[in-house]
C-alpha cells in the first residue's frame, strides 16, 4: 500500500486537511501555517492528485482507506479531519467508519446527499491540452479558456500544471483516471451511517452546495452537528473568505 503525500506543519494535536476534486495540499498552504500555531497539521494530496500516487481505481471506500493507511503509518492518534468538497465526502465517510480515530470532523461546502456529475466541462477542457502542442502556461491557459469561464476555477486548475521535464508541462493529477471514475465524486454517504462525534459544517453563502433540504440529512448522519455559514464566499469559501472559515474552525475547535 501506497502512503499519500503529505506537508506537516507545527505540533500537538493532529488536524488533517484533505482538499476537493482537482485540488491539492498546496491549495491549503497559507491556512495550514495559521493552524500549525495550534496543531500537527497535515496537508495531504489524496490519491490521483498533487503529489501522491496515481491509480486507475478511484473512489471513496479507497480513499478512505488510504487515510486509515497513512494515520496507521503516522502512528496518528485522536485526530481533527477537515475536507473541502470531495475532501469533505471522504472525511464524512472515514468518521463513520472509523469513529474511533476522530476526536472532532470539520466539513467544508459539501453535504452528505449524492450530487449528479457536473464536471464535465472542465473535464473536457482538461482533455483538449496537448501538451505536446500547449507548450507553455499561456497556452494551456487559453485553450482551457474556451471550455472554462469563470476565472477562479480556471486559475484554480492551472494550480496544477507544472514542468515533469524539461520543457514538457503536465497535469498533477491523474486525468485519465479522474475522467473514468468522475461519477465517484458524486456518491452519497452510504445510508444509517452516523457519527457521534463533535461535527461543523461551513456552508459558503453564495454557494448551493449545502441547501436548507439538507440539513435533516445532516443531522440524521452526523448526531451532534451544526452548520455554520461563510459570509460573501461560494464554494472555495476557504479562499474566498479565509479570515471567518479560520475563526469558525479555531472556535469550534477551542
Amino acid at each position: 500500500m501506497k502512503v499519500l503525500h503529505s506537508t506537516i506543519l507545527g505540533s500537538g494535536q493532529p488536524l488533517l486537511i484533505l482538499h476537493g476534486y482537482f485540488g491539492m495540499s498546496d491549495n491549503w498552504k497559507s491556512l495550514g501555517v495559521q493552524f500549525a500555531i495550534n496543531f500537527e497539521v497535515h496537508l495531504i494530496d489524496q490519491r490521483n492528485h498533487g503529489r501522491s500516487f496515481h491509480s486507475d481505481e478511484f473512489d471513496y471506500e479507497l480513499m478512505v482507506e488510504d487515510l486509515y493507511f497513512y494515520i496507521e503509518q503516522n502512528h496518528l492518534k485522536n485526530v481533527i479531519l477537515l475536507g473541502h468538497s470531495m475532501g469533505g465526502k471522504v472525511t464524512m465517510q472515514f468518521a463513520v467508519t472509523y469513529p474511533e480515530l476522530v476526536s472532532k470532523l470539520i466539513v467544508a461546502d459539501i453535504s452528505p446527499k449524492y450530487y449528479k456529475p457536473h464536471h464535465e466541462y472542465i473535464l473536457a477542457g482538461l482533455n483538449s491540452i496537448n501538451f505536446t502542442l500547449h507548450t507553455t502556461r499561456k497556452k494551456v491557459e487559453e485553450a482551457l479558456r474556451i471550455y472554462i469561464e469563470e476565472e477562479e476555477i480556471l486559475q484554480f486548475l492551472l494550480k496544477n500544471v507544472y514542468w515533469k521535464s524539461k520543457g514538457k508541462l503536465a497535469f498533477r493529477f491523474n486525468l485519465e483516471s479522474l475522467t473514468e471514475n468522475n461519477v465517484e465524486v458524486g456518491e452519497a454517504l452510504p445510508s444509517f451511517t452516523h457519527f457521534d462525534g463533535k461535527t461543523l459544517f461551513l456552508s459558503g453563502e453564495n454557494s448551493n452546495y449545502i441547501t436548507k433540504e439538507d440539513i435533516p440529512l445532516i443531522s440524521a448522519h452526523f448526531i451532534n452537528s451544526h452548520v455554520v455559514t461563510v459570509k460573501n464566499a461560494g464554494h472555495w469559501l476557504h479562499a474566498e473568505n479565509p479570515i471567518q472559515f479560520y475563526n469558525e474552525v479555531v472556535s469550534f475547535l477551542a
